[in-house]
């Protein structure tokens, strides 16, 4: 068997190998959900990709024969290492064919590339930041993926322990079935939160998160309640530019309630949206010709059965005060009109305990176990 070429990406041919290696890997995989190839590219544009002003980036393509087999992306976020005292790589995006020499011609790459610029550890899979695709599936490989995480065939984990790899941090993601009615418990801890302590839901307009400042507050608190997650650096201002013009119009602010307090502060936000998963596999990783259609027309017209519900962020000292209590207050009844069954949580850390239990009443199933792997190098 010929030997594995690992090459930079450094053109077009090398990037249209890149974007194009998973055809044959999850040609016949119904649970794969596809990236937007034109999200692909600008990950890697310094002028569309503002976490590029302090992370180093490079790309890998492994070839056989002169045929693309894999491939991978190394990064060294400078911010996060400098936060949490340490030399790490990252490693990401990772896709190869069942053979353990393509799986280890990449992480060498990204290990040498790693150790040319000071680095001592690989980790991943994990993006630049907190809100990029990160931990590498290792349960329910059966289940379908979703736009904004990872999923990768059941060798994937088994190549990474044969390659000496070893688990770092776990996430799970919770699945509920949407209730008719918000539980008591909820309910009633919500009116508690209003009456007692004087929060409120609100549901910001466009203008309002463009013209009057909600959507600098809003990821303002997202960089103070991420602080302490695992891997999180904060967003810079340039970042949270791109995410506003990027995201917010595509996004129905009914299913983002904010919380604020008696003196109008922002104290919580719950990002949630209907699922695209179907919309993303119609459109196969292409906006055009029609693929924008599929995506628009499960946005607006006509919704898949469940929420994806994205993130949640509430200020240090409102958490344990009913905030959680009244996101499920709110939104039970706006995914009822909406006529979703189910929702799903995205990935969240196995040992944020708090995090977790706050699910009991709606009877969650715990799925999806995701890993960051991490090896000295």
């Amino acid at each position: 068997m010929s030997e594995i070429e690992i090459k930079k990406v450094g053109g077009r041919r090398e990037m249209h190998d890149f974007i194009h290696v998973t055809d044959q890997i999850y040609r016949h995989c119904p649970q794969y959900v596809p990236d937007l190839e034109s999200d692909v590219r600008n990950l890697f544009d310094r002028r569309k990709n503002p976490g590029l002003e302090f992370s180093d980036i490079q790309p890998f393509v492994a070839y056989r024969n002169g045929q693309p087999v894999g491939r991978v992306v190394g990064i060294v976020n400078r911010r996060a290492n400098e936060k949490w005292q340490t030399q790490n790589v990252r490693f990401s995006m990772i896709e190869f064919l069942d053979d353990i020499a393509i799986s280890k011609a990449l992480l060498n790459a990204v290990e040498e590339w790693g150790r040319e610029r000071g680095m001592t550890m690989i980790q991943g899979p994990l993006g630049i930041t907190d809100f990029d695709k990160e931990g590498m599936l290792v349960e329910d490989f059966d289940m379908v993926g979703s736009m904004n995480t990872i999923y990768n065939p059941e060798y994937y984990p088994r190549h990474m322990e044969a390659l000496g790899l070893k688990k770092e941090a776990d996430w799970l993601q919770v699945r509920i079935d949407i209730p008719q009615e918000t539980p008591a418990r909820y309910a009633r801890v919500a009116q508690y939160a209003r009456e007692q302590i004087g929060l409120q839901v609100l549901k910001l307009s466009l203008r309002e998160v463009l013209r009057q400042g909600y959507g600098q507050k809003l990821f303002e608190l997202l960089n103070e309640a991420y602080q302490p997650i695992f891997g999180f650096s904060t967003l810079s201002q340039r970042q949270v530019d791109v995410f506003l013009k990027k995201y917010v119009r595509l996004i129905d602010l009914q299913l983002i309630p904010v919380i604020v307090n008696d003196k109008h502060e922002v104290v919580g936000v719950a990002i949630t949206m209907g699922c695209l998963t179907q919309a993303m596999k119609k459109a196969g990783g292409r906006l055009l010709p029609f693929g924008w259609y599929h995506l628009l027309k499960a946005l607006k017209w006509k919704r898949e059965d469940h929420a994806e519900m994205l993130l949640i962020a509430i200020r240090p000292d409102y958490q344990g005060l009913g905030v959680n209590a009244m996101f499920f207050d709110d939104l039970i009844p706006v995914y009822n009109r909406y006529g979703f069954k189910w929702a799903e949580t995205g990935p969240q850390l196995e040992y944020n305990v708090r995090e977790l239990s706050q699910w009991k009443p709606l009877h969650p199933q715990y799925v999806k176990r995701r890993r960051c792997y991490k090896k000295q190098i």
